[in-house]
């Protein structure tokens, strides 16, 4: 069964403390913004590396593409 983009937003959401967090997708390619305090002070690709953290072997499992936003929530409130 493809997962959804419900599940890969609660996946994301027990592992990461979220501000906020969107998922979207069609079951097998999933875009997703990220807004964790966890980002702070680090580089992208240290931010995405977090997130894969968090999903662990599903990345290999169960998602096959994840396109991510990943900002801190200073960013997300100056960029909206």
């Amino acid at each position: 069964m493809l997962p959804t983009p419900e599940d890969i937003r609660t996946y994301i959401a027990a592992g990461l403390p979220c501000e906020h967090l969107e998922v979207t997708g069609d079951g097998s390619h999933f875009e997703a913004l990220i807004v964790s305090t966890a980002f702070t002070g680090k580089r992208p690709i240290a931010r995405h590396q977090i997130v894969y953290g968090v999903l662990g072997d599903r990345m290999k499992q169960e998602i096959h593409a994840l396109s991510m936003r990943t900002l801190t929530p200073e960013e997300f409130n100056g960029k909206r």
